[in-house]
């Protein structure tokens, strides 16, 4: 199976085709939003402040701009800020901009400090994004295999349907495009309390084995540490209201769409996995971060799989594009939520409910779309404007 897809110049392979600005320390962020905002074809991360984060967070702040820039999604990359150097070191010239000219695609720099201010770095770096973003449209769609694929997975508001039908179907397609070479990412930390024994069973290396099971124990320890028993937060009133009961059952049904492939190794957030196949991102549940994470750890088309048992009649979904520069794919395994929501998904799995679909057929259907989405066609979500809050999911304090 092929799709159309842009090779970028260290061999990744990307479905959209962007110019991404970021700004290197928060004080340039009005700078790299003015620009995007009137240069065709980018878009721009506006980080956290990194002024204050503990070590651990600058670290988590600076692996997920790199990633973005070097996820192949990206044609061309320009950073702007204040001065070449002279902040915390994690945004230091050399350990940023450098780690992201490795991947070898076109990319520019700004500083305000050696063009005269702001005013004179807003023309500069003007015409170096309309020159970038031409530059990237010199790059054009090839065939390619689908093991090029990078693809992850979240799932949300869910209900029975989500173990029934929805994750088992992402699980089926995860499965395939691990068998044809790709790779394929699944998360949330929090929702998988309950199931790890049956998760760290299929690690294919026991010390990888070892830090996922660390990252759940953390969890836990962290909501005690609080005075709260993490069961008595999740499931969240959504998911209590569709109908699930407990935090086991909810993890039950979530590892579901991890499909049946051995798991290569345990991540960190935002981190870019050493090789192909099946991964595990430790990370939080919300969806903005966790698509973040995903974007910036090289998946360039994104699924979140909806349960939505609790919608009222007629729902709008949230379209937003929270991977910034890489597209969600919406889809439930609930015949009810499509039909709520059928204008804001982009597929129904629900098929396997209401019509005994068998699950593998539902994979093919899924998988036939998502090779169009990867060769150019919107997602729902994409026909939209909508700039949604872009969370990064950090630990520590602000100090």
């Amino acid at each position: 199976m092929k799709f159309l897809g842009y090779i970028r110049a260290d061999g990744s392979v990307g479905i959209r085709n962007y110019t991404l600005i970021m700004a290197n320390g928060r004080g340039a962020a009005n700078l790299a939003a003015l620009v995007a905002k009137l240069v065709r074809g980018t878009r721009c991360f506006v980080q956290p402040n990194e002024n204050g984060r503990d070590g651990e967070d600058r670290k988590t702040i600076a692996r997920t701009m790199i990633g973005l820039a070097r996820n192949a999604n990206v044609g061309a990359v320009l950073i702007v800020g204040n001065k070449k150097d002279g902040g915390y070191p994690e945004f230091a010239y050399d350990a940023f901009v450098g780690e992201i000219a490795k991947c070898g695609k076109p990319m520019e720099t700004v500083f305000m400090d050696s063009c005269g201010g702001f005013q004179q770095a807003v023309g500069l770096a003007m015409r170096k994004a309309r020159q970038l973003a031409q530059k990237a449209s010199e790059c054009f769609r090839r065939e390619v295999d689908l093991g090029a694929l990078n693809m992850a997975v979240k799932c949300g508001y869910s209900d029975a349907t989500s173990g029934m039908s929805g994750n088992p179907v992402v699980g089926e397609l995860f499965d395939r495009l691990v068998q044809a070479g790709g790779r394929a990412m699944f998360a949330e930390t929090t929702e998988v309390i309950g199931a790890e024994h049956l998760v760290v069973k299929r690690f294919a290396d026991e010390a990888e084995g070892r830090k996922f099971l660390e990252a759940v124990a953390r969890v836990e320890e962290e909501a005690r540490s609080t005075g709260e028993d993490i069961r008595t937060i999740n499931p969240i009133p959504a998911n209590i209201q569709a109908g699930l009961t407990t935090l086991e059952e909810k993890s039950l049904g979530a590892i579901a769409k991890s499909g049946t492939s051995p798991i290569r190794g345990c991540v960190k957030y935002a981190e870019i996995p050493a090789g192909r196949g099946l991964y595990y991102m430790d990370s939080w549940m919300s969806s903005t971060a966790l698509f973040l994470g995903f974007a910036a750890s090289g998946s360039v088309l994104n699924i979140f799989q909806v349960g939505g048992g609790w919608f009222p009649d007629d729902a709008m979904m949230p379209t937003a594009n929270t991977g910034l520069v890489t597209p969600t794919l919406f889809m439930t395994g609930s015949p009810r939520t499509f039909a709520k929501a059928h204008q804001e998904m982009d597929f129904s799995s629900g098929t396997v409910i209401s019509e005994r679909e068998p699950i593998a057929h539902a994979g093919e259907r899924l998988l036939a779309d998502v090779l169009q989405y990867a060769s150019g066609r919107l997602t729902k979500g994409e026909t939209m404007n909508v700039d949604d809050n872009i969370e990064v999911y950090l630990r520590g304090p602000g100090l």
